[in-house]
């Protein structure tokens, strides 16, 4: 009885772990994929996974079978006959053809995916993003734009997006589950891709996918996420042309907000940048850029956005994010300081 409880135990999971292989958000899940290059990674699975399965299945008849047909009706010993020379060679030709009919396309698309020749040759056409990852944060700088933002990219649809990826610290990985498989970040040397954001699967996400690190880089290796906003061209370059109309920091347009401003520039001003021009110096860049911090759909990649929690992050990082280079970098402030804090904040818009 144990031994048939096992069993069924077994079973439940094995049907639990095949239903559950089919759920996902179409913002994250990669069994949903949203481009070009997620589609390409996808239809690799499905053959790979249709090899396995087939192979499987005919193991299994051929095994059922001989269950059946020569199983022993006495205890004599059969007549010891050496190997068919036969079925050694379909059984060593089988596998190098299945290995064949996934190795093609497999490599097809290796160099297919890894054609970054278009972002080598200047072409002012091409939308090219620096992304530099941090502990536990991302940067996005857009040279062709001239802006930087942080933590929320923004990239156009049903068009190749192409990446220069580096690290600013220790080792990380851009993965945009939804987009497109995971691509290495080091601090010594530059990774080069492109993705493709398709419109119709970008709207039925609600335009916004979610990124993460695919590498383990420390304790907060789990919570370092990373938003991105895909929109239709048209509204790509209005948002461009007011990100680049950010000239200044942004002035305050409440009381409370005023005074928030004070607190940041006594306290947050030597790291965090607020206007997005990429030619603010290296320590403008030691923390996320805030020029449209209120337009953001995340505050430090993980909580709500909204006042509450961003005073909750504000009063204590280290809670949400264990090991992040915030914690520690500024006096205790009261609630009031808080409050007046967090309004001027959220009132970082570049687009009204």
């Amino acid at each position: 009885m144990k031994r048939l409880a096992k069993w069924r135990l077994l079973s439940l999971f094995a049907i639990l772990a095949l239903v559950l292989s089919g759920c996902g958000e179409p913002f994250l899940s990669t069994l949903k994929p949203a481009g070009e290059v997620a589609e390409t990674q996808y239809d690799l699975m499905k053959l790979s996974t249709l090899i396995m399965v087939g192979v499987i299945v005919i193991v299994g008849i051929i095994f059922v079978l001989i269950l059946v047909r020569f199983k022993r009706r006495d205890d004599r010993i059969p007549k010891q006959v050496e190997g068919s020379h036969k079925l050694e060679i379909i059984w060593t030709v089988v596998p190098i053809l299945l290995l064949l009919i996934l190795a093609v396309p497999t490599v097809a698309a290796t160099f297919k995916l890894a054609d970054v020749s278009p972002m080598d040759k200047k072409n002012t056409k091409v939308l090219v993003i620096n992304v530099r990852s941090h502990l536990y944060w991302w940067d996005f700088e857009y040279p062709g734009k001239k802006i930087v933002t942080s933590q929320e990219l923004v990239v156009p649809t049903n068009e190749k997006v192409y990446f220069n990826l580096k690290s600013s610290d220790v080792k990380h990985s851009f993965w945009i589950p939804a987009v497109g498989g995971k691509l290495d970040t080091n601090p010594e040397n530059i990774n080069k891709f492109w993705l493709e954001f398709d419109d119709k699967k970008a709207n039925e996400a609600g335009n916004l996918f979610y990124g993460k690190c695919a590498e383990l880089c420390g304790p907060s290796h789990a919570l370092m996420d990373f938003k991105v906003k895909a929109i239709s061209r048209d509204k790509f370059d209005a948002w461009v042309t007011s990100m680049q109309n950010v000239k200044e920091p942004q002035k305050a347009q409440t009381a409370s907000a005023s005074q928030g401003q004070e607190l940041f520039n006594q306290s947050c001003i030597g790291c965090h940048a607020v206007t997005p021009s990429n030619k603010m110096p290296e320590t403008a860049r030691l923390a996320p850029n805030l020029s449209n911090f209120g337009d953001r759909s995340r505050v430090a990649g993980v909580l709500d956005h909204n006042k509450e929690e961003l005073k909750n992050w504000i009063r204590n990082p280290e809670t949400y994010k264990p090991g992040n280079m915030m914690t520690g970098k500024y006096p205790k402030m009261s609630e009031k300081q808080l409050d007046a804090l967090a309004d001027y904040l959220m009132g970082l818009k570049a687009q009204e």
